[in-house]
């Protein structure tokens, strides 16, 4: 199937491993020239060239996210550098679990705002591509952690807060073209991922949570891309203000 990404112009945030390189990545893979940010630079110039490599343009910064200022700015000099914006992918987390105020702000300076700060720099970009080419879409990773909980947590909390954002952007964007989705990764395994540390930290724990997903096994980071990737594209042009999980079926609730 053609996606219809081919010279279009995607950036994605904490897109040099696990989930966002995959995403990126794939964008590439679509013909689509890609922009990235991550905090180390040795990574943002490997991915970068590794991008270039698939015969796309590419551009890089180091950023932090939490740096609202900063995200803005690298948008900005995404779109200029790349002629235009058409997709964004808000991926950046600051994956932490625990309820201590500087887990709170963690999660509300990276997850939340780092979102917020994308969109608002990415929307005078994304409005021109919905005006031009009839679709731009602006996307988030959120997590299955936001609809099902054991015990208090700001990770669940705050990325159940960017599924209600979300939502909105949807509603007061679908009049000029620019969609609004989420994507929730269930458990994603890769070997310098969460996961991979748990494996080899706690395998016990590991292999009881392998066990509670019906399939048997986790996620890759390009299963999670595909889903994302997909909603990105024309091809779905009408969809918006949905959260879509791709979980394997780990979680039990009826998602309409």
């Amino acid at each position: 199937m053609d996606l219809h990404l081919k010279g279009k112009t995607a950036i994605v945030t904490g897109a040099t491993r696990g989930i966002g390189r995959a995403i990126a990545d794939l964008f590439a893979d679509e013909g689509a020239n890609v922009a990235i940010c991550a905090r180390k630079a040795d990574e943002v110039v490997a991915t970068v060239a590794a991008l270039e490599a698939k015969g796309v343009k590419a551009y890089g910064e180091v950023v932090d996210i939490a740096d609202g200022e900063a995200l803005k700015a690298f948008v900005n000099n995404a779109g200029l550098a790349l002629g235009g914006v058409d997709v964004v992918v808000s991926n950046a987390s600051a994956l932490v679990q625990g309820i201590a105020p500087s887990d709170w702000k963690a999660m509300f300076d990276i997850d939340i705002m780092g979102a917020v700060n994308c969109f608002e720099a990415a929307k005078p970009f994304l409005e021109k591509a919905g005006a031009e080419k009839g679709d731009a879409a602006f996307l988030i990773t959120a997590s299955v952690s936001a609809a099902e909980t054991t015990n208090a947590s700001s990770y669940g909390a705050m990325k159940a807060a960017l599924i209600h954002y979300a939502k909105g952007l949807a509603r007061e964007g679908a009049a000029k073209h620019v969609r609004c989705n989420v994507i929730s990764p269930g458990t994603v395994y890769f070997d310098d991922g969460v996961w991979g540390k748990v494996k080899v930290g706690m395998p016990a724990f590991f292999e009881q949570m392998i066990k509670r997903n019906p399939t048997g096994r986790m996620a890759t980071p390009e299963e999670v891309a595909a889903a994302t990737v997909f909603l990105a594209s024309p091809r779905s042009s009408f969809t918006t203000g949905i959260n879509m999980l791709v979980d394997g079926a780990i979680s039990s609730r009826v998602n309409f």
